[in-house]
């Protein structure tokens, strides 16, 4: 990595983890992580706001709703120790852009390769539900994410609250694309970068068969074509 880079990602993963900004999620993520289910008792949780992670040169670039409360705000990593994790994590592994299929905790050696993690959201939200005010407050990390990976060619939004934060917030005000959301969907940005709309992985989605392993695979096959 760049030293440029370097300094540019570990300034802004200090300014995510410090921030207060948001008091109710600050509250709801300090008391998960002090009231924890029995499965995870002996865990000492992150309970911290979340920065992204992944390849400093990464040309896709993955946005997802939110740490899950006893997944990312528990291990301390985007999409890690939660099914959400699991379905994403195996089909970067299955297209390249992951060195393993699994995602467990912060030290399991885990790496992506031309890909990189992120949310609308950085703390975990009571019933998956944030507020307008909080996707905003985040969305000065999305757009120093975006600034520094400089290299993104497509962006994948997972589920319809990561597409509205990208429309917002990091599609150009002057952009003439109308994008709308739909799983599989494919929207030209300009010449040198696309938008890929996908339905989340969650166990809503998953465990009710709105989105299938085809479907969602098809998505990372995709994405690496165009890549290529």
């Amino acid at each position: 990595m760049k030293t440029n880079k370097k300094v540019a990602f570990e300034t802004l993963r200090k300014r995510v983890i410090s921030c207060q900004k948001c008091p109710r999620l600050i509250d709801y993520i300090s008391k998960i992580s002090m009231n924890k289910v029995r499965r995870y008792k002996d865990w000492c949780y992150w309970g911290q706001p979340l920065p992204g992670f992944g390849d400093p040169e990464a040309r896709l670039f993955i946005i997802g709703l939110a740490p899950a409360a006893h997944g990312g705000n528990r291990t301390g990593r985007m999409f890690t120790g939660d099914s959400s994790g699991d379905w994403l994590i195996k089909a970067l592994c299955e297209t390249g852009f992951s060195n393993q299929p699994k995602s467990v905790r912060r030290d399991d050696g885990l790496k992506l390769i031309d890909a990189y993690i992120t949310a609308a959201a950085r703390c975990a939200p009571p019933k998956n539900k944030l507020l307008g005010e909080e996707i905003r407050n985040c969305s000065e990390f999305l757009l120093e994410e975006v600034r520094i990976l400089d290299k993104i060619e497509i962006t994948l939004v997972l589920g319809r609250i990561a597409f509205d934060a990208f429309i917002r917030h990091v599609l150009p005000k002057n952009s003439k694309v109308k994008p709308r959301f739909q799983h599989g969907g494919f929207y030209k940005i300009d010449n040198a970068s696309a938008l890929v709309t996908s339905y989340h992985p969650s166990r809503q989605n998953t465990q009710t068969g709105r989105l299938t392993w085809e479907m969602w695979i098809n998505v990372f096959e995709s994405i690496k074509q165009m890549l290529e």
